[in-house]
């Protein structure tokens, strides 16, 4: 999951940091070329990793450094 991955690289390197805004969906799906579907499901898993929280109306901020989980693929 190449979001995922270079996603959380951001995060537990200090590129973005507790509290700091995530790359809306649009801004990823420009960035890694893929659908907005893509970049959901990405989000969704750091989401589920305890990385991030996901406000309606707001996006999504950093809210941890180290992950819970991890994976592999091409997303």
């Amino acid at each position: 999951m190449k979001i995922v991955n270079a996603l959380s690289r951001d995060i537990e390197g200090g590129v973005l940091k507790v509290g700091d805004p995530v790359p809306p969906e649009s801004a990823l799906m420009g960035r890694f070329d893929v659908s907005r579907g893509t970049a959901r499901r990405a989000i969704g898993v750091l989401r589920e990793w305890g990385l991030i929280e996901t406000t309606w109306g707001r996006g999504s901020r950093v809210i941890a450094v180290g992950r819970t989980d991890q994976a592999t693929g091409d997303e």
